[in-house]
């Protein structure tokens, strides 16, 4: 059963992102849900009458009922863009969210293992068995590409030209990018594409051409999920002890920190990850910088702290 429509200039603002600005049917969906949220608790309030003390009190509502701080700002961005969008076309005569800030979010640094522990964790994969052939080329992919696990679970035989060593990533908003192959990526896929692999795993008859081009396929023959790369990156973390620190999207986190840390242009490892902004991979260079001057600080004899040395 369909939801209750919203008031005629929400849903104005709404049509206006699918049409003009052409967001997706997901974000217009979580839209719909934040601003279903917001004219709730407005009441019987017009939304173009809204004063920026009401929007302060939404907000503090937001935070008493526990919402992450990432929860609210998506809520409230968008609040603030059907206030902007209703003072924009002269419907509202002001708008109440003009000078109010977005929550700070904590910049938590990406936590990535040490290579040693890269290493261990890969080498000791056994490829004995189908699964095991499987997983080690899983790793190998996540960490030697720094490919999302979405990523992962997308690739398809026809993204692959192992002679050339390339990988074909489809990214977000479907943007494409090729991306090199690493010596031990692309020897841990061609493992996983001999007999003894992914043979071992196919079904005699395909569900649909889907599974049939998946690169990674599950127990029953087929494509391999979410939450399938998931256990499996899991699974082997807990053999090495690491459970604790290890997720797909660590070993990506770790694949740009140790590109850095060996000398890589930022602009390069942006482009490897498919970050859309370069302050977004910007973030990994806080933690090389870490890294550096504690090389430094360790290792120059002048560098203040070492005994006999005047700070």
């Amino acid at each position: 059963m369909a939801a209750d429509p919203l008031p005629f200039d929400v849903e104005e603002f709404l049509t206006h992102l699918a049409i003009e600005k052409g967001r997706s049917a997901n974000t217009l969906s979580a839209y719909r849900l934040d601003l279903r949220r917001y004219v709730e608790f407005l009441g019987d309030q017009r939304v173009t009458l809204v004063e920026p003390a009401t929007v302060a009190d939404f907000r503090a509502l937001l935070t008493e009922r526990g919402l992450a701080r990432s929860s609210v700002n998506r809520t409230m961005t968008a609040v603030r863009g059907l206030h902007r969008f209703l003072f924009a076309e002269g419907v509202a005569a002001h708008d109440p969210t003009a000078d109010i800030e977005p929550a700070k979010l904590p910049k938590g640094l990406p936590k990535a293992l040490s290579e040693s522990e890269i290493t261990a964790l890969i080498d000791a994969v056994d490829l004995n068995t189908a699964l095991g052939r499987r997983d080690k080329a899983i790793l190998e992919l996540l960490y030697g590409t720094g490919m999302r696990i979405s990523e992962c679970v997308g690739l398809s035989l026809d993204d692959l030209d192992l002679d050339a060593a390339l990988i074909r990533v489809t990214g977000k908003g479907n943007k494409q990018r090729l991306v090199p192959l690493g010596r031990l990526a692309e020897e841990a896929l061609r493992i996983w594409l001999s007999p003894g692999g992914r043979t071992e795993l196919a079904p005699d008859s395909w569900k649909d051409r889907s599974d049939q081009m998946a690169v990674f396929l599950n127990h029953r023959g087929g494509r391999l999920s979410r939450q399938g790369i998931w256990g499996a990156v899991r699974k082997h973390g807990l053999s090495a002890g690491i459970a604790d620190r290890l997720t797909p999207h660590v070993l990506r986190h770790s694949c740009a920190t140790h590109m850095l840390d060996h000398g890589a242009d930022i602009r390069t490892v942006q482009e490897l990850l498919g970050h859309a902004s370069i302050s977004t991979t910007q973030l990994y260079t806080k933690v090389s910088t870490d890294l550096l001057v504690r090389a430094y600080t360790n290792a120059h004899p002048r560098a203040a702290g070492r005994p006999g040395v005047p700070a």
